[in-house]
């Protein structure tokens, strides 16, 4: 058996092994795209534990002009990753997150209270199917965007919040455009990516049998959590633990 023979049979092998290891890389990177209402500073609880836990975690600000400029927004932070991500979103951050899903950065993707749509599903589509326990939106006065009423807010969408932390959230909301809400969902990553979901018991914004169904219609490995529709503010430890959970099982 010559040199050259062994030279080319190491290439060989070597080449083959090392798509094998790239595709194995463990999952460091968390970028989580926040739902509507509630701007991403809520997420820092979750944040602080799983960057002890020695996770790098980003969170996208998406305006929620457009579900098109938010999937954008999204990868635009996913580019930035340095290896592969565990792309996670919370309610309406599920929208976005089953299209931004198909970037090859993505290894995993993970829905916290979330809308899990199908192609051809938007938000209002999907909140009609099995209405929750009641959220009062409001339009602004321009008639292009939703917000959810203050004085609602905690009893809607943080009822298991501390009252002064509920009350920032309401003063701090992002208001969603109508045009965000209604488009409809395209190609779903879920079909080809290993997804997880956290189903939140007492969700007053999502019905939690929807959330099940979609979990269930997706084959998303699911955990309930008994909590509010802020269970990533409530339970930060707990979904931490499912985060944590996904990403190192979509490294293997």
């Amino acid at each position: 058996m010559n040199h050259l023979y062994l030279s080319t049979l190491a290439i060989a092998f070597v080449s083959s092994v090392i798509p094998f290891v790239a595709q194995a890389a463990d999952v460091k990177n968390i970028v989580i795209v926040r739902g509507a209402l509630a701007d991403g500073s809520s997420w820092r609880k979750a944040t602080e534990i799983l960057e002890r836990r020695g996770f790098h975690v980003t969170i996208v600000q998406e305006p929620i002009t457009s579900l098109a400029d938010d999937i954008a927004a999204t990868k635009r932070v996913l580019d930035l990753q340095d290896g592969p991500a565990l792309l996670v979103g919370h309610s309406y951050g599920g929208m976005v997150i089953t299209e931004a899903g198909h970037n090859p950065n993505v290894a995993g993707l993970v829905y916290v209270a979330a809308f899990q749509p199908d192609k051809g599903e938007s938000l209002l589509s999907l909140a009609s199917s099995k209405p929750a326990g009641g959220m009062n939106i409001r339009e602004t006065t321009d008639g292009k965007y939703l917000y959810l009423d203050p004085a609602a807010f905690a009893n809607d969408f943080a009822a298991d919040l501390p009252k002064d932390e509920a009350a920032f959230l309401a003063r701090s909301q992002v208001f969603a455009s109508k045009e965000a809400f209604s488009a409809k969902a395209g190609d779903p990553a879920w079909k080809t990516k290993k997804s997880w979901s956290v189903v939140a018991t007492e969700d007053r914004a999502i019905n939690p049998d929807l959330e099940r169904q979609m979990a269930e219609r997706a084959g998303s490995e699911a955990t309930e959590i008994k909590a509010s529709h802020a269970v990533f503010a409530s339970q930060p430890e707990k979904v931490a633990d499912v985060i944590e959970k996904a990403a190192n099982e979509a490294g293997n």
